[in-house]
């Protein structure tokens, strides 16, 4: 049995009646055998026989239940469990009817140590011992007594069957509960898994996104310098000639010499430019609200156009090649304004979110059609061709698009023009 029957019938983790698995069947057996020494049943002489078998009894619990561990009781299951029911018969038939009530013990042990459907067996054969011992003292004829043993029996097995059944259901609900909670964990542990590999991914795309942008950002300063410092030179170098040939016409020879000085002054402002460009002084001195409002404020003297710098969120320090970009969009914008969007005012709000920083520049201006333009209309950073000499939306969207983040452009004719740019970062150690 211990092999074959036994491996389909014994519980893979015990149940929850504590009577079963403490000291108290024990305590239970020495009160009924101190009843069977004080009110031996009719014949004194049978004694000894009744305390052998209450001494078996005991054996039994102990030797298959209480001396072995856990893990070595399954394979005994079904020996033990039958084997105290019957024990408990031949004490219920020989000593006396209480020792019924080691019919808990039994029912208790049929459902800790015996697997579905055999607990509905355990529990059948523990209603007949229990009916044996309810039954026994009844006086009447022998037609009577079995009358009442089988009405008992039948009573008491749909009792123990429906309590089996109650706590089977039970045990079901609870390891359904079990693997559901292990399957929610497992759930949350490969999410977590997921998480931590998106988090990486984005670090990376963030990283490349930067790089991608500062090698557009040399392209640009590269093309500018084409076109407007080696321009500007050739320019000199052409007017410096026509100067040496119209050396002897002194009003053409002027005339060169100025232009070539114009042209001179102008390449300088432009070199000087393009360093600011790439140092931005606001930034070496503050963060970028900081800057954005000493820009705002240099740009509002500059050309009398009074400019609102609003703050939300919690500031904080964020990668300096996002704080370049957004001061540059920021300039390019207010650079618009005052060129094309003929506006009255301005509003510069820098937004600081959890994982994001924003920009928006407003004003009031003319506005414009953003689907019909093409870089040379528009106001607030939407204009901007080559030929107003700054790098215009689509090099800030370039900008923007190269640290992986957004620029939108809202505008209508007469209604103002509002620049959006909105770039990630991540987290940022400071020092105390």
């Amino acid at each position: 049995m211990s092999g074959g029957l036994g491996a389909r019938i014994w519980p893979r983790q015990p149940g929850p009646l504590a009577v079963t698995a403490s000291g108290l069947p024990y305590v239970l057996i020495a009160i009924l055998a101190g009843i069977t020494v004080r009110w031996p049943k009719l014949h004194p002489a049978g004694l000894a026989l009744d305390l052998g078998l209450i001494v078996l009894a005991a054996g039994w619990l102990l030797a298959f239940h209480s001396l072995q561990r856990p893990a070595r009781r399954a394979p005994h299951s079904p020996v033990f469990v039958f084997g105290l029911i019957v024990i408990t018969g031949a004490l219920v038939v020989q000593v006396g009817g209480w020792f019924g009530f080691l019919c808990a013990v039994c029912f208790g042990h049929a459902h800790t140590r015996l697997r579905w459907p055999w607990r509905l067996a355990g529990a059948s054969a523990t209603a007949v011992v229990a009916a044996a011992s309810q039954s026994e003292g009844v006086q009447g004829s022998p037609v009577f007594r079995v009358v009442v043993f089988l009405f008992a029996v039948a009573l008491d097995m749909a009792l123990l069957n429906s309590l089996m059944w109650l706590l089977h259901e039970r045990d079901e609900q609870v390891a359904q509960h079990q693997r559901a909670l292990a399957e929610l964990s497992a759930a949350n542990r490969r999410l977590e898994a997921t998480i931590a590999e998106n988090e990486d991914l984005h670090q990376r795309l963030l990283v490349q996104a930067r790089e991608a942008g500062v090698l557009d950002e040399r392209r640009r300063m590269a093309q500018e310098i084409h076109d407007t410092l080696a321009q500007g030179l050739t320019g000199i170098v052409t007017q410096l000639q026509a100067a040496e040939q119209a050396a002897a016409d002194a009003p053409r020879w002027r005339r060169h010499l100025t232009a070539a000085t114009r042209l001179a002054r102008d390449s300088l402002t432009e070199a000087r430019r393009s360093v600011h460009a790439l140092r931005p002084e606001p930034l070496e001195n503050g963060r970028l609200s900081e800057a954005l409002a000493c820009v705002a404020d240099g740009w509002s003297g500059l050309h009398g156009i009074p400019v609102q710098v609003t703050t939300t969120g919690m500031v904080r320090p964020v990668q300096p090649e996002v704080e370049f970009a957004l001061l540059r969009a920021a300039q390019e914008a207010l650079a618009n304004v005052a060129r094309h969007a003929q506006a009255s005012r301005v509003g510069l709000t820098v937004s600081y979110m959890e994982n994001e920083v924003a920009l928006d520049v407003r004003d009031d201006g003319v506005g414009f059609d953003p689907a019909g333009a093409s870089g040379s209309s528009g106001a607030s950073g939407a204009s901007g061709s080559s030929g107003h000499g700054g790098f215009g939306l689509v090099a800030m969207r370039q900008r923007i698009e190269g640290l992986a983040g957004t620029l939108q452009v809202e505008s209508e004719p007469g209604g103002g023009t509002a620049i959006s740019a909105c770039v990630p970062t991540v987290a940022v150690m400071v020092g105390p």
